[in-house]
This record gives C-alpha cells, sequence and structure tokens, in this order.
C-alpha cells in the first residue's frame, strides 16, 4: 500500500443494458425513492407493481398518484410480504430489510433485486457524468456537500445527490446536465447494488450502526465495502481507520486504481493530510516521495472540529482524484456552510456554549462530538439501535461536567457511566415526550459552569421522542432561545 497502487484483479465491466418495455416490475415500497422508481419504470415502458407494507393517508395518497398514471398499487403488510405473479425484477426501497419475506419468494423464483441506486445506474445514458461517491458510518453529508461546493468552485457543473436527499433517479433522468455527481451512499442502498462502477470513492469510517438490517458487524462492512468496486481512479481509505484500508484491499477495482489514505497527522506518500495548519495533499502531485501541495488551512473549514478537518480531507481527496486544482479545494471549502444539527453552534448563555449535534445519531458520531471540548455537560439518549455505550463513555469521561439522559434506551447510558464515570452528575429525566427536551436544557443549565459547553450529541436515533434529528435539534434549539431570553 505505500506505493498506493491497489493491487486487485482487473473489475467485470458494465452489465448489458436491461430491456425494460415490456418487463413486470415490482417495485417495493413508496417514498422519496419507490415513487419516482415507479414513475421512471412505467415511462420506460415497464408493467410496474408497487408494493408497500403501509397503509397510512400518506401511502394512499402516493398509491392514488401512481394509480392515475396506470401503475398497479398494493398497500398492508399483506400484499408486500407476496411476489405478485409474473414479477421478472424486483426494485427495493433501501430501507426495506434483506429478511422480508418479499425477497425470500424472489430469491426462490430468481428474480434479482435492486436498489434505487442500481437502478439509477443502469438508467446512465452513454455520456452519463462519473461518479465520486461517498459512504461512511459517519460525515457522509458532510463530506459529500464539501466535495459538491469544492467541484462548483472549480467550475464543474455538479449536485450533491443520492441518500442527501436528491434522487438519483431524478438527477440520471432529468434535463440537467452535470460533469460529475457528488454521491452519497447507505450501507442499505449499497447493499441492492451490484454494478455501480465509481470513478472514485471513500469509506470515512466504520462503527456498528444498523446492525439489527444487516445481521452483523461483518455484513455492514462488507457492504460499505461495495462502493469501491470497479473504482477508476482512487480508492480513498482513512488511515485512522484500518477496517477501512482493509475494504480497498479487498475491493475488485480497474488495472492503475491507487489507494489513497488521509489522515489528522503528516501524511505521507498517497496521502491528504495536516503540516502546521495547513491542509495539504502528498497523493495527487509529481514526485509524491519528495512532494506535497498546499490546499488549504484548518481554519478554512467550518466548524473545524477534528473529525470535520477529516471530512474535508475525504472531499478533497476526490476532488483532487478527478483533476481538481488546489485553489478550488480552498474556495471550495470557504464557501461550504454546514448542515443545521451538526455541531451547530446555537447560543452562548452565561458564559456557557450551547451546540446542536442531534445529528450525532450512534456511539461514534457523538465520540466525534465529544473529542471536540473541553469540558461538557451532555445531553444523551433515544433509541440505541443495539448499541453499546462503555467504550464511548470510557474515552469521554474526563470531559464530562454533568450528563442529562432523555428517551427510552438512556438507562443503557446511565450504566455505562456509572461503571465508567460515576463521580459524574447524571440527570435522568423519566419521559419521552417532547417536552421533556426543555427540562433537559434547564437541568444542563443548572449543572453548567462558565466556560463549559452543553452539547446535544445523543448517540441514539431520535424516533421514540421526535419524527427525526432535525426535530429533535429543533426542539433544543428553541429550548436554548428560550433560556436566553
Amino acid at each position: 500500500m505505500g506505493s498506493g497502487q491497489v493491487t486487485a484483479p482487473v473489475a467485470s465491466q458494465s452489465p448489458e443494458p436491461y430491456r425494460f418495455r415490456g418487463r413486470h416490475i415490482t417495485v417495493a415500497g413508496l417514498g422519496v425513492s419507490g415513487v419516482p422508481a415507479a414513475r421512471a419504470l412505467h415511462g420506460l415502458g415497464a408493467h410496474v407493481t408497487v408494493v408497500n407494507d403501509g397503509d397510512d393517508e400518506r401511502a394512499r395518497s402516493q398509491a392514488a398518484e401512481l394509480e392515475r398514471l396506470g401503475v398497479t398499487v398494493r398497500l398492508g403488510e399483506q400484499a408486500a410480504s407476496t411476489l405478485p405473479e409474473g414479477t421478472e425484477l424486483v426494485v427495493t426501497a433501501p430501507g426495506w430489510k434483506p429478511d422480508k419475506p418479499l425477497f425470500a419468494a424472489a430469491a426462490q423464483a430468481g428474480v434479482p433485486v435492486w436498489g434505487d441506486v442500481e437502478l439509477a445506474w443502469r438508467l446512465r445514458g452513454p455520456d452519463a457524468p462519473p461518479w465520486l461517491a461517498v459512504t461512511g458510518t459517519n460525515g457522509k453529508t458532510t463530506t459529500v456537500r464539501m466535495l459538491a461546493s469544492i467541484l462548483e468552485a472549480a467550475g464543474l457543473r455538479t449536485a450533491a445527490v443520492g441518500n442527501i436527499g436528491v434522487s438519483l433517479l431524478d438527477a440520471v433522468l432529468g434535463d440537467e446536465q452535470y460533469d460529475v455527481l457528488a454521491v452519497e451512499l447507505s450501507s442499505y442502498q449499497l447493499h441492492w447494488s451490484s454494478s455501480l462502477r465509481a470513478h472514485s470513492a471513500a469509506v470515512l469510517n466504520l462503527a456498528p450502526d444498523h446492525l439489527d438490517w444487516h445481521g452483523s458487524m461483518e455484513a455492514y462492512a462488507a457492504d460499505k465495502g461495495r462502493v469501491y468496486e470497479g473504482n477508476r481512479v482512487a480508492c480513498v481509505y482513512n488511515v485512522a481507520d484500518k477496517a477501512t484500508e482493509d475494504l480497498v484491499r479487498e475491493a475488485d477495482v480497474e488495472e492503475g486504481c491507487r489507494a489513497v489514505g488521509f489522515t489528522l497527522g503528516t501524511p505521507g506518500p498517497s496521502q491528504l493530510g495536516v503540516v502546521d495548519g495547513i491542509l495539504v495533499d502528498r497523493a495527487f502531485v509529481e514526485d509524491r516521495h519528495k512532494n506535497a501541495q498546499e490546499l488549504a488551512e484548518v481554519g478554512d473549514v467550518d466548524p473545524p472540529a477534528p473529525h470535520n478537518i477529516a471530512n474535508a480531507l475525504a472531499a478533497a481527496a476526490l476532488a483532487r482524484a478527478y483533476g481538481v486544482p488546489a485553489a478550488a479545494v480552498r474556495d471550495g471549502l470557504r464557501a461550504f456552510t454546514p448542515d443545521a444539527h451538526r455541531i451547530a453552534h446555537v447560543a452562548d448563555v452565561d458564559e456557557v456554549a450551547w451546540v446542536d449535534d442531534s445529528k450525532a445519531t450512534n456511539t461514534h458520531a457523538a465520540q466525534a462530538s465529544l473529542a471536540a471540548y473541553e469540558s461538557i455537560v451532555w445531553i444523551a439518549g433515544g433509541l440505541a439501535k443495539g448499541a453499546a455505550f462503555d467504550e464511548l463513555v470510557a474515552g469521554s469521561a474526563k470531559r464530562l461536567r454533568g450528563v442529562v439522559l432523555i428517551g427510552a434506551d438512556r438507562a443503557l447510558i446511565r450504566e455505562a457511566l456509572a461503571r465508567h464515570a460515576p463521580e459524574v452528575p447524571v440527570v435522568d429525566l423519566d419521559r419521552t415526550d417532547t417536552g421533556a427536551m426543555l427540562q433537559a436544557v434547564q437541568e444542563a443549565k443548572r449543572l453548567a459552569r462558565p466556560g463549559d459547553t452543553v452539547l446535544l450529541a445523543p448517540a441514539c436515533a431520535s424516533m421514540d421522542m421526535f419524527a427525526n434529528y432535525n426535530r429533535r435539534g429543533e426542539a433544543f434549539a428553541q429550548a436554548v432561545r428560550e433560556l436566553g431570553a
């Protein structure tokens, strides 16, 4: 790996074009991916049947819209468990678990299953833009948006698409012309993708997450690793996370594709890293054993927390793999504005900083957030998704001034605190209603001292109390504003 060369077999070529007209295709799931897939397939002349396990008002509204086009829709658990007769292909929404009865029936009948990403890849035209793909447990959206900002600063027509909220199908089939796409891919989407071949791709990090969906850490990592399959120019990995480098070693790539690492330390050859507060490139330069290219300053990254600098380095590596000049990396990072609820500074009240990182929905993300501050009153809890908290608490104990726990699985964090930080005061709020956030903020204020940071980094999902992490972050910010007032 020292040379940056991946010594793996040459990847197989893209599959033969799939003939959609006249085929009987089942779309599993409505929502943000199923509806565009059903429309696209219907427009290509396929006989489309949509099955959806939910039968609520939203599902019925989407079903009525599709039925007006001539698409058959079947709602309810029974309909979603049965493979419609004559089905030749299943296209699934990414969230559908692999153990669904529908997929077992498809496997028994020899019917292939694609995800929305696989469908989008197959529907690309002959002049389709290349994909720069990003996956990982945490940091995907930020990295993809940084990447898009850098590409735009280089004068390229691009968009941040995929799991980020913009449908890949819309990007592929729309009228907008792109030079290159910055693509966020989840482990769910990659699980159902077999022919995807990116220009270059990055796995930012790997930590236990969604194990209830994948079944094991090994299966989760393997699905993440699919993003490297068939890469043409660069496989970008995290030097601090050996598992990401292992995935590069195992990948089946095109001849000449290089392994490129990113690190918060001084970079070696074929790496990007940080030297004296400067982001530097020793991968995409002449004579990388002797030379380095300055890209940007740490201060150009907003916010300059360690894990966000890592995101910036990964984005820079993908952009440089595509040939973007160094000045565009700097300009793109300066122009980038982070999304809400990602280590967002809400306010300073009585010399205490209040920070919203509601997006920290697992222990790995919370650990990165906690590492960014010295003295913390931590608001945590929610749905644990099968996670354990001992490592997180043990690694962060010295930074904790106090802890306020909310949510359904808060006892798991409380028990880890008792084992690894017994001296830290803990307030356990025995409630899961949305009003608990206001009480949590009030309790955090009582625990905080001037110079502290009150950090909402729940390490858990939000759905026990809120519709999503955005609503949770909004509730926190509103409670802080009321505190300040």
